[in-house]
């Protein structure tokens, strides 16, 4: 007790200024004793800490104003002079015991709020498309933020095919020539083996050609005259001369400005790259614009047109006139030239300019002397005018043929890679390579069906006196069987479906009624070989080489020169088909 006096009177003199500064007692109350004024003091220091917590608690709330308020700052009005912000006084023990609750509850809703204001503002889950959520690209795109679409116009297009139907196909005005032809091969249930083209007919003018793949329909038909129509057909040489180039431009026909090593690559190369300057020259038999008259001229076909010299071969500037150009005009084939123009030769091909519908007087006709020649002015005219959208066009099947999933079904083409003889005697089957081997299982193969057929002619027929023998008509359901045409007709259809190597098709003989004809087509000129029926054993059989190689049917006879070339020269490969739309 003695050493706690001196302490007392130690922290009296320290506390003499705030206990003078304290208010006296009220009137009719006591003055509190020295055990209360001491824990008066002590609850004075408590008293300035909460009065600094609160003081933190008020800052950190006025930082998070701007925050609950969308964003705006809740800016605190200024006070008037001279007044002073009074706060309520509570009793020092209701301070004590609301001090630490206030803090608690402070400091959780400010973390409430923070969580709200983060769970309005910010996804729970990551979002998986970040950039449509920035301010370039909204994630949804309104009707008024898309571009007018042109389209979605359609049109109505009549498209006929060989034998004179016509189908009426609704199309897109952004649909191409190839698009209506796989449109067209889909509804006719046909093969699409890349070959099927559309074809811009003139009857009144004589003229046709093939259009390119990348070519738009409706465009076209824009600057077709009302007698005139589309043809949908087959063309097996549309890019023939992808595949063998040096069959399409005879060396003394291509001259090159640069230094050329004449191979297959190089030889396109030139004509597809734009600053090579290959030209195409020769005589051609040139129709007079407004006479009938003809003139044999040297020619010469360059990127910037197809010029004609007034001075012999010279080509000098001064010496050559410019008779077509390539830009705004297309090349076509003379349908009749001899009968409708008095052209000189059956090869004639014409430059028409695309604003020319029905006036003849603006054509530049002219005539090769052979269909290897016309058919290289041709090929050099598309590829100097379209360039590298030719071989883009050819690369298109074979990289989507590419992309084929190897479940899905192959398209089936007759060729020599995809038919082969099998032979099934065993228990598997195998390849018979041997052409000798595959000749003699074709005749085994020729006698059972004879067999087969006999009887059942012999079970079916109404009469033994006619029998129906199934041999003599089953060809007529074959695609390549044209039945009774001319000659002329015959090498017609060739050559609209291309003047490529193995293309063929069958027909009625016209000199034996119990023959047929074979046309058949080899580096592009056509050839005719005659199909003898010859009897054995009483059976008739068919055979191209007399009677050396027998079949029991056209069709037997078709797949054998389909794998072995005989004497023929050149396998068969392509026919000829026309299709009913």
């Amino acid at each position: 007790t003695q050493a706690a006096g001196p302490v007392l009177r130690s922290e009296d003199k320290v506390e003499q200024t705030p206990r003078s500064q304290q208010a006296p007692a009220g009137p009719g109350l006591p003055a509190p004793p020295d055990r209360l004024v001491n824990r008066q003091e002590d609850d004075v220091d408590l008293e300035a800490l909460v009065n600094d917590m609160n003081a933190s608690l008020e800052s950190m709330q006025s930082d998070t104003v701007p925050l609950l308020q969308n964003g705006q700052h809740a800016r605190s009005q200024p006070r008037a002079s001279g007044t002073r912000s009074v706060q309520p006084q509570a009793s020092p023990r209701q301070r004590v015991q609301r001090s630490q609750p206030v803090h608690i509850l402070a400091v959780r809703r400010l973390q409430e709020e923070d969580q709200q204001f983060r769970t309005s503002s910010l996804p729970a889950i990551p979002n998986p498309f970040p950039e449509l959520c920035g301010p370039g690209s909204p994630p949804v795109l309104t009707p008024g933020s898309l571009p007018p679409s042109q389209a979605a116009a359609k049109q109505d297009v009549k498209v006929f095919s060989e034998d004179g139907t016509s189908k009426v196909v609704e199309i897109l005005a952004d649909m191409t020539a190839r698009d209506l032809c796989q449109l067209l091969v889909y509804k006719s249930h046909c093969v699409d083996d890349n070959s099927w083209t559309l074809v811009e007919h003139h009857p009144h003018l004589g003229l046709e050609r093939c259009l390119e793949d990348h070519e738009l329909v409706v465009q076209v038909e824009s600057t077709m005259a009302s007698e005139s129509k589309f043809l949908f057909r087959k063309n097996y040489a549309k890019y023939e001369f992808f595949k063998n180039p040096v069959n399409f431009f005879p060396e003394q026909m291509v001259t090159w400005c640069q230094q050329s090593n004449g191979s297959q690559s190089q030889l396109l190369q030139n004509f597809l790259n734009s600053s090579s300057c290959p030209e195409i020259q020769g005589f051609l038999h040139v129709k007079e614009l407004g006479k009938k008259s003809w003139k044999k001229l040297y020619v010469c076909l360059r990127r910037s047109g197809l010029y004609c010299s007034t001075k012999g071969t010279s080509k000098e500037p001064r010496h050559l006139q410019l008779l077509a150009d390539l830009e705004d005009s297309n090349i076509f084939y003379l349908i009749a030239g001899r009968k409708q123009y008095s052209a000189p030769t059956d090869y004639g091909l014409c430059i028409k300019p695309n604003k020319v519908r029905n006036e003849t007087k603006e054509l530049r006709l002219l005539c090769a002397e052979d269909e290897q020649t016309r058919t290289c002015w041709m090929t050099a005219f598309r590829l100097l005018k379209y360039g590298m959208l030719l071989y883009q066009n050819y690369r298109i099947p074979q990289q989507r043929k590419a992309l084929l999933s190897p479940f899905s079904t192959p398209v089936r083409s007759v060729s020599e890679n995809s038919l082969v003889a099998m032979d099934f005697s065993g228990q598997t089957g195998r390849v018979i390579e041997n052409p000798a081997e595959a000749q003699s299982a074709a005749l085994e193969e020729g006698h059972a069906w004879r067999k087969r057929s006999t009887r059942m002619n012999i079970l079916g027929s109404q009469s033994p006196l006619h029998p129906s023998t199934l041999s003599t008509v089953i060809h007529r359901t074959q695609h390549w069987f044209h039945g009774r045409i001319s000659r002329e007709e015959s090498h017609r259809i060739i050559k609209q479906q291309g003047l490529v190597d193995g293309l063929f098709l069958l027909r009625d003989s016209q000199s034996n009624p119990k023959a047929f004809v074979l046309t058949l087509c080899h580096h592009q000129k056509i050839k005719n070989f005659q199909i003898l029926p010859c009897e054995d054993d009483g059976q008739t059989f068919f055979s191209l080489d007399d009677g050396n190689t027998k079949f029991s049917d056209l069709i037997q006879l078709v797949d054998f020169y389909q794998l072995n070339k005989g004497v023929l020269p050149c396998k068969l490969k392509h026919h000829c088909i026309r299709v009913a739309l």
